[in-house]
């Protein structure tokens, strides 16, 4: 038989995600004779807008996770729970439990659900972070010393499982949040080198201000980013909804990608565009509540582009460029002189339905005019 503390030590093999190596564990220690009921692992991580994740595990009813949020009224755990103490004194606490009987409604929950003892332990990460594991057994008379000693060899190496875990995890949540999911992961994965690039076609969003610089004159610069915010914030879930990817905010401009992985470029395009409808109609919906009228233009173009790390030798972006690029950006510039708030070229016209022609423009940078097209729908005028 082999122990929870060796199996962890090995590196907790056939375990690939926090949950797995959580019920290995709890397997485990039962294996040993350790009566584990239920158990439960905080840790708080590095995102935007998850505060931290709860994996709980009951005897055969598998493992789950839980996500809490920024700003939520409570953390992970009840406020006056024992994993909150560890949290505030990263020392083991113990709780025995009596029905009827218990100081808050976490004890009095696991109480209700049958359980006798709880014991929960810190995660003392080498950061110097803190983060807590719970068992709890509904065993008559609780867990015995010798129980509450193979919990804590265990707990000593599954902590550093966690760490692990938890590092990987804050990695892709960094990396998925400034460089965007499939760049992230590009880049885990080792594309780190500059020059690492690939051909791609693919449909391109480039989008953009009206009025920027005149706005950002009159306010102040917390205004300006705050507007900001809110406009993006118009732009991005409905982007990220219809299957694209932002690849980068360029001051008041957003620069995002559709690619084919699977599906056609011609499902792309119209994913791009049911996008735009989205937008504008968010968009629409701010300015009402906020009685603005604010807007920004959206050009969609597809074509080829190199698709990865350029930069200096040690500070690289991971982007999209090429002629395709330049042309979505002339293409937008466009939107204001025209009074369309979203133009696509002839490329994907011919990929859509629902366009029809303005006109053909001369462009800066390219020798042949330019022919755009616009939603016939009345969000896209």
């Amino acid at each position: 038989m082999t122990t929870a503390r060796d199996w962890l030590i090995a590196g907790a093999p056939g375990a690939k995600t926090s949950p797995e190596v959580l019920t290995g564990t709890c397997e485990r220690l039962i294996e040993e004779g350790i009566p584990v009921a239920r158990a439960e692992a905080y840790v708080r991580t590095l995102h935007p807008l998850v505060a931290g994740r709860a994996f709980e595990w009951t005897a055969g009813g598998g493992c789950k996770a839980i996500e809490s949020f920024h700003g939520e009224a409570s953390d992970l755990g009840a406020a006056s729970s024992p994993i909150q103490r560890v949290f505030r004194t990263a020392q083991q606490q113990r709780n025995r439990l009596v029905a009827g009987h218990e100081a808050n409604w976490y004890l009095s929950d696991m109480a209700a659900l049958g359980m006798t003892d709880v014991i929960a332990l810190p995660f003392l990460f080498t950061s110097g972070e803190v983060h807590a594991v719970a068992f709890a057994t509904n065993r008559d008379g609780g867990f015995t010393d010798a129980d509450i000693a193979t919990i804590e060899r265990a707990v000593e190496p599954l902590t550093r499982m966690a760490e692990i875990l938890a590092l990987r995890r804050s990695a892709t949540n960094v990396l998925t949040a400034y460089v965007g999911r499939d760049a992230g992961a590009r880049v885990l994965s080792g594309q780190i080198r500059r020059g690492d690039t690939e051909l791609i076609e693919a449909v391109i969003w480039f989008s953009d201000m009206r009025g920027f610089s005149t706005m950002s004159n009159q306010r102040s610069p917390r205004e300006v980013i705050a507007l900001l915010n809110e406009l993006f914030d118009c732009q991005v879930p409905a982007i990220e909804r219809h299957g694209g990817e932002v690849l980068k905010f360029i001051g008041d401009g957003l620069l995002a990608i559709f690619t084919p992985r699977d599906r056609d470029l011609r499902t792309c395009a119209a994913e791009a565009l049911a996008a735009t409808s989205e937008a504008l109609a968010t968009l629409a919906e701010r300015n009402a509540r906020a009685g603005d009228s604010l807007r920004f233009g959206i050009a969609l173009h597809v074509g080829e582009v190199a698709y990865g790390n350029i930069g200096g030798a040690a500070r690289l972006d991971f982007t999209c460029i090429g002629r395709a690029v330049n042309l979505a950006a002339r293409l937008e510039a466009l939107t204001g002189k025209t009074g369309h708030d979203v133009l696509a070229s002839s490329e994907l016209a011919q990929l859509c339905t629902g366009l029809a022609r303005v006109g053909e423009f001369e462009v800066k940078g390219f020798a042949e005019p330019v022919t755009a097209y616009a939603p016939t729908d009345a969000t896209g005028a």
